[in-house]
């Protein structure tokens, strides 16, 4: 089966509407390759669906991972750069045949620059992105060898139930043996070298599967064994000072490790699931957060009126968007503006994330009271200029932040909602007083993150008409300018991207917001207001950098889908 035609085949299996499916029909004609993969990253079909359109309407067999144990083909004659990028693993090799694992087993193209390498005839097996990146990195990379010489130190024990004290003797034991330590170390310095933020280490019934998010998506990547579970995150417990002989109870901890000649911070958080206790490693490494506004990708004009906002001695500023947008990294780069020997700068969050030299920072810890109403209560008897207030959560900490903007202090803050507009109704419906809002609020900012493609292997970016036109009826906006795509290198791990910048939307909150705040309009009516005085929508900057080669049109789509 061609290409065209199996992309035709595929779209008339997807569980849409004729309608849809109509729309979709040019684009499975010309896309090529690039259709069924924006079928997945649009979550049309998942990876597992795709793999079972090419077994049965190709009829290419599935590829198994664990059938993969040993290096097939030497990286000589097939170098790992290009395994990579066309997702290609070896599985087996006879007489004058080699069997490989594809996920996209129609790219002919691959299919005989393989055979061509290795003389040898090539049959095909399919499998997922995902499976044949697992298995490359399994049997060619270096990180695969270095975990499986780590798991044979450990030895072949496996989990012995015993109770009381002897299981917390024995859980400290096992947590304290080298090749434990060892392992934990090599999981965590492999995710700081992949550039990870968190660290996931999740038990199912039969394994312990680990992942790593990095540039805000989860990536798999080779785990340990179900054996080796309890010791492991026995050894995370003991690391972060949590109670290791309690695993019925969510607990959380910090450490700090030195990691090549560097210290880092790490936030730990357990939390018992059905086989175990799922433990989420959050890296603060603060050498690679930027706590400056222009390295946040502002637009010049916005960071221009932004900083404005900040210079104003007293009132409220609110960033908004959902977890993982960015916001806390924002509000230190404000603080950086203003932090000098002149201004007492108070924050009180949870957690502290970030330690900022100069700056007051208080820890939320509700079990004993402070929280962060009862915490902003004792800030502003503190005498201080500029408050942080983490998130506000609730009508009580949202009206003593408003009136500590009112009696001369700034506040900054942040709320979760899906734009600037919905962020001062949000305020309006924990039961703040309208006539307050206008006096205290100075301005709303609402951001999300996207990735940026990658400097080393970006290429301008050809879209067929039909891709046009379906973003033209979607957004409004028209496909032009310098699009570029990342076709996939070793620096950013064959995804294309590296790194991310924010996108934001700006409101200031002029005569005529105030106007409606008062009269408590609805979020459209503040938005369409706000857009008439010239503020950039979320999207509208998304679109602005993807015209400049910064990201793409899928990426800005992803993160704005809900905004």
């Amino acid at each position: 089966m061609n290409r065209q035609s199996f992309n035709e085949a595929l779209l008339a299996s997807l569980p849409i509407s004729a309608e849809d499916r109509e729309s979709l029909l040019p684009l499975a004609r010309a896309e090529g390759a690039a259709f069924p993969k924006g079928l997945v990253m649009k979550g049309l079909l998942a990876p597992e669906a795709l793999r079972r359109a090419y077994e049965t309407m190709c009829s290419i067999p599935a590829f198994r991972r664990e059938t993969v144990e040993v290096r097939q083909v030497s990286p000589e004659t097939l170098p790992l750069p290009f395994l990579r990028a066309r997702l290609i693993v070896p599985v087996s090799q006879e007489d004058g045949t080699l069997v490989v694992a594809m996920a996209d087993p129609l790219d002919m193209d691959a299919r005989e620059a393989v055979a061509k390498a290795t003389g040898r005839r090539v049959y095909i097996q399919v499998g997922t992105e995902e499976e044949i990146r697992e298995a490359i990195e399994k049997v060619y990379g270096e990180g695969a060898s270095s975990m499986e010489r780590l798991v044979e130190q450990v030895g072949e024990e496996g989990e012995e139930r015993t109770g009381g004290d002897e299981r917390v003797e024995r859980l400290i034991g096992a947590a304290s043996e080298a090749p434990i330590i060892r392992l934990v170390n090599y999981v965590i310095a492999r995710g700081i070298d992949r550039g990870a933020s968190d660290i996931h280490l999740e038990p199912y019934e039969k394994t312990l599967r680990v992942r790593y998010r990095i540039d805000g998506i989860l990536e798999e990547v080779e785990s340990p064994p179900k054996r080796l579970q309890t010791a492991i995150i026995s050894r995370i417990k003991i690391m972060a000072r949590l109670n290791i002989a309690e695993s019925r109870l969510p607990q959380d901890g910090r450490v700090k490790l030195r990691i090549g000649g560097q210290e880092i911070d790490f936030r730990v958080s357990t939390v018992p699931t059905l086989f175990g206790e799922s433990v989420v490693i959050r890296i603060l490494d603060q050498a690679n957060v930027p706590l400056n506004l222009e390295a946040l990708g502002f637009p010049a004009d916005m960071l221009t009126r932004f900083r404005r906002m900040v210079s104003v001695p007293h009132g409220m500023i609110l960033v908004t968007g959902p977890t993982g947008s960015g916001k806390t990294t924002t509000l230190y780069g404000a603080l950086q503006e203003f932090r000098s020997a002149a201004r007492k700068i108070i924050t009180i969050e949870d957690p502290v994330e970030y330690q900022v030299a100069g700056v007051n920072q208080i820890q939320v810890k509700p079990q004993i009271g402070l929280t962060f109403a009862s915490g902003l209560r004792s800030i502003v008897r503190q005498d201080p200029d500029v408050i942080l207030v983490g998130e506000i959560r609730d009508r009580e900490t949202a009206e003593i932040a408003i009136h500590s903007a009112l009696t001369g202090h700034l506040v900054l803050s942040t709320l979760h909602t899906n734009d600037s507009a919905g962020a001062i109704t949000r305020m309006l419906e924990m039961g703040v007083e309208e006539y307050l809002l206008p006096s205290s609020l100075i301005g709303v900012l609402a951001q999300r993150l996207v990735r940026t493609i990658c400097g080393k292997c970006s290429v301008p970016r050809e879209i067929s008409q039909a891709f046009r036109e379906e973003i033209l009826r979607e957004t409004g906006f028209v496909a032009q300018g310098d699009l570029r795509v990342g076709k996939g290198c070793d620096a950013c791990g064959e995804t294309g991207f590296r790194g991310r910048i924010g996108i934001f939307e700006l409101l200031p909150v002029d005569e005529g917001i105030k106007d409606l705040i008062l009269a408590r309009a609805d979020a459209g009516a503040i938005r369409e207001r706000a857009v008439a005085r010239g503020m950039t929508l979320l999207r509208q900057d998304g679109w602005n950098k993807t015209q400049a080669g910064i990201t793409t049109i899928e990426e800005v789509l992803r993160v704005t889908r809900s905004g």
